[in-house]
């Protein structure tokens, strides 16, 4: 019984202490809520709190262009071969030369040709004498037929002396009609000797420039299936041609007359001015692209552009003078939607510590295919949403056909949240 003072001191000793830590955890939940608290407003605050990028509308002269690469080509470019095979005597162009239509360009041997031209003439000569003793034939034995046709109407000869006589001149004409065709041969033969040693030179069909030459004296020419090329020569370089690729999603607003300018390396800074002359229908695929060609004119009078060069065009494929333009960074902004969030975790840290109530999603702003979209637009401080149809756009600006806005209104282009 003496123990039990000691017992209640010891029980009363425990409880002092529970009280105090419940009194510490207690606090410290006052604290963790207070400081929750405060980190939720401040957010919500910052998040209340936006600012937004704006670009002003305005009417302007509104140009839409295709873009497109290619090559510098003369109008008209020649190779010459050679369609005979022979040893090269004479080469009289070089690089860069003019020349005329008829010009000499190279010379063939032409001993060989020369030679066989001597006998062509000779056969046909051969052949004409032959025909001067058919026809000598002829006239022999029609004077014999004729006196045996007199001798049988007296019957002095027989009958079968005068058919042996219609006979042998009826082969004495034959004899004239063979000579006479075999002369025809013969001067066919000569045409062609003549022809070949014709062209034993190579020459000119054109007027232009020597932009090639690919023979030298004393090579040996081998004319085949596949003649070599011996000169390239292009016609008039003061007019020239840019063949472009259109890309078939641009191949719909070019048409033939459209104005262009194209840019080359070799000139920095410079443009030149071209017009479309053609555009083709066969398509071109490469690696699965589909592109078209177009043949734009070019004036080289100054002498400037070269074969081959590549160049870069920008055709104008619409114009419009007094357009409402917008930045197309406008027309692709759109306010973030704010959704409905859940809570991350639960228990003691989950109550202590909520997440903001929302926060922004992914949002778009695509047109439709009449070309109807929503247009943000900043009036008063306010973000308002209005309703346009946009037209034609040069991939920076667009105009817009339809819609309650204004030159000087201020389309936002983008917004922060302040943090």
């Amino acid at each position: 019984m003496a123990d039990r003072p000691d017992i209640k001191k010891v029980i009363g000793v425990g409880k002092t202490q529970g009280r105090t830590r419940r009194m510490l955890l207690a606090g410290l939940a006052i604290v963790l809520l207070g400081l929750a608290g405060w980190y939720w407003i401040a957010q919500s605050s910052q998040s209340d709190a936006q600012t937004y990028l704006t670009a002003e509308i305005e009417r302007g002269y509104l140009t839409v262009t295709v873009t497109a690469t290619g090559t510098v080509e003369p109008t008209n470019l020649v190779e010459i071969s050679s369609e005979l095979s022979g040893t090269v005597r004479a080469v009289n162009v070089d690089h860069n030369d003019t020349v005329t239509v008829g010009q000499v360009l190279a010379q063939l041997d032409t001993d060989k040709l020369e030679a066989s031209l001597a006998r062509s003439r000779a056969a046909l000569d051969s052949k004409l004498a032959r025909v001067a003793e058919a026809e000598a034939t002829v006239a022999e034995t029609k004077e014999q037929y004729d006196r045996i046709k007199e001798l049988a109407v007296r019957k002095v000869v027989s009958v079968q002396s005068l058919q042996a006589a219609a006979a042998g001149q009826a082969r004495a004409e034959a004899g004239v009609a063979l000579a006479r065709a075999d002369v025809k041969v013969a001067e066919a033969d000569l045409r062609m000797e003549e022809t070949n040693l014709t062209k034993a030179c190579i020459c000119s069909p054109i007027n232009g420039v020597v932009l090639t030459r690919n023979v030298d004296v004393g090579q040996i020419v081998a004319s085949s299936l596949q003649a070599p090329v011996l000169f390239t020569i292009a016609e008039n370089l003061a007019q020239m041609e840019l063949r472009v690729d259109i890309d078939e999603a641009d191949v719909g607003t070019v048409s033939v007359g459209q104005k262009a300018s194209f840019t080359v390396e070799a000139y920095q800074g410079r443009t030149f001015p071209a017009e479309i002359a053609e555009l083709r229908y066969a398509p071109q695929t490469v690696d699965g692209v589909v592109t078209y060609q177009a043949i734009l004119s070019i004036d080289n009078s100054a002498g400037l552009l070269r074969p081959g060069l590549t160049a870069t065009a920008n055709i104008t494929v619409e114009q419009i003078p007094d357009a409402l333009l917008v930045s197309n960074a406008a027309l692709r902004f759109a306010p973030p939607v704010e959704v409905e969030q859940k809570s991350s975790g639960g228990g003691l840290l989950g109550l202590i510590m909520p997440r903001r109530p929302g926060g922004p999603a992914e949002a778009s702003n695509e047109a439709a295919a009449d070309g109807s979209r929503t247009l943000w637009v900043l009036r008063d401080g306010t973000a308002v949403a209005v309703p346009v149809r946009t037209g034609a756009t040069d991939g920076l600006k667009t105009a817009i056909v339809e819609g309650d806005v204004a030159p000087g209104d201020a389309a936002i282009t983008d917004q922060t949240d302040g943090t």
